[in-house]
């Protein structure tokens, strides 16, 4: 014979509904240890769920009817059934009169000794539907400090909580040295200094304060966009705080926002501790430049710097795709005409399908997505354009790579030619906190196009560029520049070594 069915707990059911994650799970039976209650209670006052959600599950977890007592308006006729007292012994509440009967919240479908004891109390039979566990008492505990009204009402929630506005939360990250803002629900809004994440104090963010976060960032238009595509990108200007990157997804069911804060000034190549021999790339007449480097390792601000050179010291037209703009340039010397995807033009590829019309002298894309975006940059770069572009890859040589392997097979030897005559710089770059750990600094990879490069990538053999090339003028590898800062004392050696490509060469440069 089968044994009783297990009842499953109310945790397992939130984790199927991917409501909480474990973590989240794990901190509120910590705090329901140390202070005792029910755990969906202790969810909602750590802000990790809202009412409504716990009431949809406890349903679900007791197939029993289940309310929310904040959205009920309560017959005061029940309410005085019950003395102050009894409502304590009992933790019950009745709440309303239904088909002869009155309706009790209750804390558990099988409540004892209320179920057995209050009919006779009552002179009434009872219908029972339970309420959470914070709600209950709180009812209770309202009731004993006023009086009962006359007419049906509501009772009243707890003070509400306090988020403080969007904008409030862009200013601490203008005014901080952190890179990003990062919002998601069931946790702390947190600001990203070098890499690492640091919290702001603040209630737990709840989905609906994060959806009312996003509702105040997007205009309809973008809200009809992030419906239809569940992500947005997108730039805002705030006249006192300057320009945002704001990106909003969705995750788990409920809405995540990353907003970064995009310095007005454009750095110069000094400021940005960049090798100054960048420049000489940035006056060139045509050609192909390529940066990469992770997410939020500061390629997007090297090209907006490269093309602020060219903007400076020369007399060109200058076109921009960006997704979204980050850096707006003044015209100087040069035009700069800045496109942003989804405002200007639909895709990278929508825009540089007709640029040539555009009369560029210098393209720059902000992104190689897609092998059109990639096809049109290598057309351009071998027709008399310099190029400038990035793409996300772990080294320079990678990046070349990546470029190749985007082509069929019988396209890929004319893109090895393409690329072996008009690739001027790949340039790969990674953001390390410095010895002191007040700023980031930058360790790059630099591959210059040569004879001997141009060869390797012709034949194919542009994997053996880094065995090949390894004391060469046109290479050098990260690692080699990774213990250049180390020796120089502004990088610590384990920061270092976790970003090395060859660690065991790493360790023997130090020495």
């Amino acid at each position: 014979m089968g044994g009783k069915q297990k009842k499953r707990k109310l945790g397992e059911y939130l984790l199927e509904e991917r409501v909480v994650t474990h973590a989240q799970l794990d901190k509120a039976l910590l705090r329901q240890k140390e202070a005792g209650g029910p755990i969906g209670s202790k969810l909602v006052e750590l802000n990790m769920i809202e009412a409504k959600t716990l009431v949809k599950v406890l349903s679900k977890q007791l197939g029993h009817p289940v309310a929310n007592l904040l959205d009920l308006n309560l017959d005061p006729k029940a309410l005085k059934l019950l003395t102050i007292e009894q409502l304590k012994k009992y933790q019950v509440l009745p709440v309303a009169f239904y088909d002869k009967q009155v309706v009790l919240a209750v804390l558990s479908p099988d409540q004892k000794p209320a179920v057995d004891e209050l009919p006779a109390i009552l002179g009434l039979p009872i219908q029972t539907m339970v309420a959470p566990a914070y709600q209950l008492l709180m009812a209770i505990k309202e009731l004993e400090s006023r009086e009962i009204p006359a007419k049906k009402f509501k009772l009243e929630a707890p003070d509400t909580i306090r988020y403080p506005g969007i904008w409030d939360l862009c200013t601490r990250l203008a005014e901080s040295r952190a890179s990003d803002l990062l919002l998601v629900a069931g946790a702390y809004p947190a600001l990203k200094e070098n890499h690492e994440l640091v919290r702001i104090h603040t209630p737990v963010l709840t989905p609906s304060q994060m959806e009312h976060y996003a509702n105040e960032l997007m205009n309809k238009q973008q809200r009809g966009e992030f419906q239809e595509n569940k992500d947005i990108d997108f730039a805002l200007t705030d006249q006192n705080l300057g320009r945002f990157r704001v990106n909003i997804y969705r995750q788990r069911t409920s809405i995540s926002i990353a907003i970064r804060h995009i310095i007005e000034d454009i750095p110069t190549l000094d400021q940005l501790n960049l090798p100054i021999w960048l420049e000489n790339y940035a006056l060139k007449l045509q050609g192909l430049i390529l940066f990469s480097g992770p997410n939020g390792h500061g390629t997007s601000t090297s090209m907006a710097s490269m093309i602020d050179v060219i903007n400076t010291k020369t007399k060109r037209n200058i076109i921009t795709i960006e997704d979204p703009i980050e850096y707006l340039h003044q015209h100087k010397q040069s035009n700069v005409n800045q496109r942003e995807v989804g405002i200007d033009t639909r895709s990278f590829k929508a825009g540089l399908r007709h640029i040539y019309r555009e009369a560029p002298d210098v393209i720059m894309i902000g992104e190689m997505r897609d092998y059109e975006s990639i096809a049109i940059a290598l057309q351009a770069a071998d027709t008399g354009h310099l190029v400038i572009s990035c793409l996300h890859a772990n080294n320079s040589v990678m990046a070349i790579n990546r470029i190749i392997d985007v082509f069929k097979a019988e396209q890929k030897q004319q893109i090895r030619v393409q690329l072996a005559d008009n690739l001027l710089l790949s340039f790969h770059q990674r953001l390390l906190k410095t010895m002191h750990g007040d700023f980031r600094i930058p360790a790059y990879e630099k591959l210059t196009n040569s004879h001997r490069v141009a060869n390797l990538i012709r034949e194919g053999k542009d994997h053996q560029i880094r065995s090949q090339l390894i004391n060469a003028e046109e290479f050098v590898p990260l690692d080699v520049n990774l213990a250049q800062l180390v020796n120089e004392r502004k990088v610590d050696r384990e920061v270092a070594r976790h970003v090395c490509l060859d660690q065991k060469r790493f360790l023997e440069m130090l020495k």
